[in-house]
């Protein structure tokens, strides 16, 4: 028996210095990567920029996380599979600086320039195999159902087809047209068997995140609560997208729209990696409820202020014109004074809709409080009391001590001191 711990321990521990070993090697492409950036200028003919190297760089979370749950858990394939997502984004980093300081920075000061920007240019389909797996795999590590095996397989058959045509295709072409988008619509057979495989991996992530869907409606207990986190991710990113999408019908918003889309990606890794190693699992219900509140109350007083200074605006300063300063005073003012009310009254909405539970417990409580003022029986209050803790926290079993008056004291008599108690 103790030969066997001692095995799993070694096998553990050893596990662990892989994944920390994977994720050190992703760094230590990233840092040549982020060196080769800084020494060249921003070429705007270029397809790969600063903001895609920022891209890159919040991909390198999913393999911290990766090594900290191969650390702790090295039979869960999710660990390794964040592992994966860091190497890739390292790889693909590295190359593409590379290239660009080897074909065009410096042309000829560095060789292989145009092979590493081939090798860069058909790294992104990895991530939607990942991607895919990643989700249907979540949290257990094993499928909902033997079912959905078939995730696993498109992603992989639609990941090699993308890479077999990019690999075929893009070959002739490798070099500096490659760094500037061109030839990756290449047409011909091995275009079309790049288009087909892409569809096919995208098919897969949808048919993941739908599984998500299935498992969330069937857990209980600690795995829902750790579907709960991505959800939550999800719907994040949704919102953040739309963002980004806006910022990027300004030009020169492009590098923020690019920091914006990795702050999306950083939403993908933390949640996935809080609800594996279980930190703080239950938090989750605070934090959707914040986000909630703070969300609408940031939609309702943003209309409230735009409506004030649009309307004042136009009929104290004219159609075209900016609006006088008083107006915009005056709209922060209203909107400072609205915040606590607001708030108040969007917060009773949410918990009344999202999270009945607390909603009733306080109306249970602020009845009792009520009756508390007009009660005088002590004992009447002792099983109202504990009728109230009963059904606002639901614990098993429930017991109320009640202290003896001192002698002397003009208070009746109640005998020793003896618990009440209420049990299931």
């Amino acid at each position: 028996m103790k030969d066997v711990t001692g095995t799993r321990h070694t096998s553990t521990r050893t596990a662990g210095r892989l994944g920390w070993l994977f994720f050190a090697a992703a760094v230590l492409l990233f840092v040549p990567a982020v060196v080769l950036n800084l020494r060249r200028p921003q070429y705007a003919d270029l397809l790969y920029t600063t903001g895609v190297l920022v891209l890159e760089l919040a991909v390198l979370l999913f393999g911290w996380f990766g090594a900290l749950i191969v650390s702790r858990q090295p039979r869960h394939p999710i660990g390794w599979i964040l592992c994966a997502f860091g190497l890739v984004a390292g790889m693909a980093a590295f190359t593409s600086e590379y290239a660009i300081y080897g074909l065009r920075s410096d042309p000829g000061a560095v060789p292989g320039g145009a092979a590493l920007a081939w090798v860069s240019a058909w790294m992104f389909p990895f991530y939607l195999a990942l991607l895919a797996a990643l989700l249907v795999l979540f949290p257990t590590g094993r499928l909902p159902s033997p079912r959905w095996r078939w995730v696993l397989w498109i992603a992989g058959i639609g990941n090699a087809l993308a890479v077999v045509g990019l690999l075929s295709s893009l070959w002739p072409r490798r070099g500096l047209a490659l760094l500037q988008g061109e030839g990756l619509e290449a047409g011909g057979v091995f275009g079309t068997l790049y288009n087909v495989g892409y569809w096919v991996a995208l098919v897969a992530v949808l048919a993941a995140v739908a599984s998500l869907v299935v498992r969330f409606r069937r857990a209980r207990g600690v795995e829902r609560q750790q579907l709960k986190w991505v959800v939550y991710a999800v719907v994040m990113v949704g919102w953040f997208t739309l963002l980004v999408e806006a910022a990027n019908l300004i030009d020169r918003l492009e590098l923020a729209a690019d920091v914006m889309y990795a702050l999306v990606i950083v939403l993908i890794p933390v949640p996935v990696g809080l609800a594996i190693l279980r930190y703080r699992l239950y938090d989750i219900d605070r934090l959707i409820n914040r986000t909630l509140v703070y969300g609408l109350l940031t939609a309702l007083l943003a209309g409230i202020y735009a409506a004030a200074v649009l309307v004042l605006g136009q009929v104290f300063g004219g159609v075209g014109e900016d609006p006088p300063s008083w107006v915009v005073a005056g709209a922060t003012l209203a909107v400072a004074a609205l915040f606590q009310p607001a708030r108040r009254r969007i917060q009773a909405i949410v918990d009344r809709r999202f999270n009945r539970h607390k909603y009733n417990a306080a109306q249970t409580i602020q009845a009792f409080s009520t009756r508390l003022r007009e009660q005088v029986d002590l004992d009447t209050l002792s099983s109202e009391l504990l009728a109230v803790v009963d059904h606002t926290m639901a614990p098993t079993r429930v017991s109320l001590w009640l202290r003896p008056p001192p002698p002397g004291s003009s208070a009746p008599a109640r005998g020793k001191a003896r618990p009440t108690t209420w049990a299931h």
